[in-house]
């Protein structure tokens, strides 16, 4: 609540009652208890006509999976650098270098891919 711990709530009432005195205290405990009954009212009607004017078709969503407090950019950056699936420029990239490998190691053409003819340097029409 507030940032506040179970003590700190404790003096805070202490230091109510010295300042406040015993007179004038159950008259602001009777005003602070009616605005809390008042703004929990307000919020109790307010839901009720979200949902009267939503209709019965949004009364299954689980509006938890859309508390921005459950956003943690790290996990997110996480999640997306950790993807299982390889991207199309990544395949196409590793493909790449493999060919290379290949033809470095002077392996077949059937098994290295496209190589460059004899006395021609091999090029990538993609990279230009």
């Amino acid at each position: 609540m507030f940032g506040i711990n179970g003590w700190e709530f404790v003096i805070i009432l202490v230091v109510a009652m010295l300042v406040i005195g015993p007179e004038r205290l159950p008259t602001y405990a009777e005003q602070l208890g009616a605005l809390v009954r008042r703004g929990r009212d307000l919020l109790q009607n307010a839901k009720a006509r979200v949902d009267d004017e939503l209709g019965p078709e949004f009364s299954d969503v689980d509006w938890s999976k859309l508390d921005p407090r459950q956003y943690d950019p790290r996990r997110i950056v996480r999640d997306a650098l950790m993807d299982d699936s390889p991207s199309e420029y990544s395949r196409s990239a590793a493909a790449r270098a493999a060919d290379g490998v290949a033809a470095r190691n002077g392996m077949s053409a059937t098994s290295a891919g496209p190589a460059a003819e004899p006395g021609k340097a091999p090029y990538d029409d993609e990279a230009t």
